[in-house]
């Protein structure tokens, strides 16, 4: 079974950067299209970003474009997001998740999509 865990949510200003973690328990996370997501209360969970088993494909979306930054490290079996010019309406518990079973070349940012999911991170952009 594949264990994700987040890391690296806190508190931050606006303007502030935080680089999130996720980290997987077994080797297969390598095979796997890996996803990061969002769900703030009052609004519906967003698919963030998304990269490829091997990091040659990567998808935002609109309202994070130019800002964050996914990237994945095999070795370590890792995936971040850089997050830069942190807004306040990027607060949100953030998740990752590994898509077992992909449709396509470009990754998902369908929640659907996704089939083992960590438990989450809060990020808090406040003055």
């Amino acid at each position: 079974q594949l264990q994700l865990v987040e890391s690296g949510g806190g508190l931050v200003q606006p303007g502030g950067s935080l680089r999130l973690a996720c980290a997987a328990s077994r080797f297969t996370l390598q095979y796997y299209p890996i996803g990061w997501f969002r769900q703030a209360p009052g609004k519906e969970r967003e698919g963030v970003s998304s990269i490829s088993s091997s990091g040659g494909h990567t998808n935002y979306a609109d309202s994070v474009k130019g800002r964050f930054t996914i990237s994945r490290d095999n070795a370590k079996k890792t995936v971040y997001l850089q997050m830069n010019s942190l807004k306040p309406e990027d607060t949100a518990i953030y998740y990752c998740a590994a898509d077992s079973r992909p449709t396509a070349i470009l990754p998902s940012l369908r929640g659907a999509q996704y089939d083992y999911w960590g438990q989450g991170t809060q990020v808090t952009v406040s003055s």
